[in-house]
C-alpha cells in the first residue's frame, strides 16, 4: 500500500492517541491543517482511518473525530516462557483485542485460539514473540529464530499457527520486560537503567537513553555467560553463573540446608520464599545467601553499566525480601545504585512484546524505515 508522506505521518499520530481530531493530528504531526485534511481523506479512502463522532467545544463548535479504520488490523505478542505461554492480540493503538494463556506445549493452540478471536477480516500486520534465548537469523535468510536449542523446538511448533506472509520478529525475553518496566512499571520517568531477571535462569537487560542495548550479536545482557568460577582452582564452566543462581540450584541448596526440624522441604522458590516470609530461620538464612548472589551480580552490573537504577524481575528476583540484602551487597562492592522490585509481574514480558509489536505494525502499515523501540 502506498501512502503520502503526510499520510504516514499522521496515520502514525493516530495510533499513537486512539482518536484524535483534526486539529490535534495537525499538532501532532507538526503540518498545516489542509495537508492533515488531504491525509484524514487518503487515510478513511483506504479503510486507515476511519469517523469517530465528534467533539463539541466551549464555544459550541464541533471538530470531527478520527480514529483508526478497520484496515489498520492488529498485531499478535506471544511470550514463550519456560512454563507458560501468553499472547495478546492488540490493535495498532495499543487497544487490547484479545488474550489468552496455555502452557508451553499448548503454544500453538494458545496462539490460533487469540488469533481466531480477533476482528474478522483484520489483516494481521506483525509478530513478536519473546524467548528466553538470542535471536538470529535462519540459514537461509529468510527469517529470525532462536539462536540455541533452548528455544528452537517449541518456537517452531508455535510458528505453524501463524498465518504465512506475517512478519515475525523475535525479542528476547528479558528485553520485552524491560520495557513494560520502562513504560508502565518501576522505571517509569527512567531512561537509563538495568532490569536485572533472577528465576529458573538469569538474565540482563540494559536500557539507554529510552532503547535497549542489543550489541553485536544480539546478546548484550547474556549474564549466564558471565565467567564463573573464576579462581586460581576451577576454570569457568558454560553458563555456570546461571547454574549457581537459577531455582535449581536455590533449591537444592535449601534442601542442603534443611533440619530435621524445619519440616517438609521446600519443593519450589516459591514454597522457599513463603517460608521465609513467615520467619523460618533455614528458609530466611538460604534466601539471606541467595540475595547476597544477587547483590555481586548487580555489582558487576553497576561495574560496566553505571545504570544508576537496577530492577529486580523474575520468579525469584522480584520479590521484595530480597532487596534489603541486594542493596547491602551492591553498596559493599559498589558505588550508590538504586535497586526497586519489578511491578509489572508475570504478564510484563507480553506486555513489552505487545509494545514492540504494534511498532512493527505501524513500521508495516506505513513503511517506516524502522520501528520504535
Amino acid at each position: 500500500m502506498h501512502l503520502s508522506e503526510s499520510a504516514r505521518v499522521v496515520f502514525d499520530v493516530l495510533a499513537g492517541t486512539g482518536t484524535a481530531t483534526r486539529p490535534q493530528l495537525a499538532a501532532g504531526a507538526g503540518l498545516s491543517k489542509p495537508t492533515v485534511s488531504s491525509a484524514v481523506a487518503e487515510l478513511e479512502a483506504v479503510e486507515l482511518a476511519a469517523h469517530s463522532g465528534r467533539a463539541f467545544g466551549g464555544t459550541g463548535r464541533s471538530a470531527a473525530i478520527y480514529r483508526l479504520g478497520p484496515a489498520a488490523g492488529a498485531v499478535l505478542a506471544v511470550d514463550l516462557g519456560p512454563a507458560v505461554t501468553r499472547v495478546r492480540g492488540c490493535a495498532l493503538d495499543g487497544t487490547l483485542l484479545a488474550e489468552g494463556t496455555g502452557s508451553r506445549p499448548e503454544a500453538a493452540d494458545t496462539v490460533r485460539k487469540v488469533l481466531d478471536a480477533l476482528p474478522a477480516g483484520a489483516p494481521l500486520r506483525a509478530v513478536v514473540v519473546a524467548v528466553g534465548d538470542v535471536p538470529t537469523r535462519d540459514r537461509e535468510g529468510a527469517g529470525e529464530r532462536p539462536a540455541t536449542a533452548k528455544a528452537g523446538p517449541v518456537f517452531d511448533a508455535m510458528a505453524v499457527a501463524l498465518p504465512e506472509g506475517v512478519p515475525v520478529h523475535l525479542e528476547n525475553n528479558v528485553n520485552c520486560a524491560a520495557l513494560a518496566e520502562l513504560h508502565e512499571g518501576a522505571a517509569v520517568g527512567r531512561d537509563t537503567f538495568g532490569y536485572l531477571r533472577i528465576g529458573v535462569g538469569i538474565g540482563l537487560a540494559v536500557v539507554i537513553g529510552g532503547r535497549v542495548l542489543r550489541g553485536a550479536n544480539g546478546a548484550a545482557g547474556e549474564v549466564a555467560r558471565l565467567p564463573y568460577p573464576w579462581d586460581d582452582d576451577r576454570a569457568p564452566r558454560h553458563e555456570g553463573l546461571e547454574q549457581r543462581m537459577g531455582s535449581r540450584t536455590l533449591l537444592r541448596r535449601a534442601a542442603e540446608a534443611w533440619q530435621d526440624g524445619d519440616g517438609p522441604r521446600p519443593r519450589t522458590a516459591e514454597r522457599l520464599l513463603a517460608l521465609a516470609g513467615q520467619g523460618h530461620a533455614t528458609a530466611g538464612a538460604v534466601i539471606a545467601s541467595h540475595a547476597a548472589d544477587v547483590g555481586r551480580l548487580a555489582a558487576a552490573v553497576a561495574a560496566v553499566l553505571d545504570p544508576g537504577l537496577i530492577v529486580l524481575g523474575g520468579g525469584t528476583g522480584a520479590d521484595p525480601q530480597l532487596l534489603p540484602g541486594v542493596r547491602a551487597e551492591l553498596a559493599r562492592l559498589s558505588w550508590p545504585t538504586e535497586v526497586v522490585s519489578s511491578v509489572v509481574g508475570d504478564t510484563g514480558t507480553v506486555a513489552g512484546a505487545s509494545r514492540l509489536a504494534v511498532a512493527h505494525g505501524i513500521q508495516t502499515v506505513t513503511g517506516a524505515v524502522r520501528a520504535k523501540h
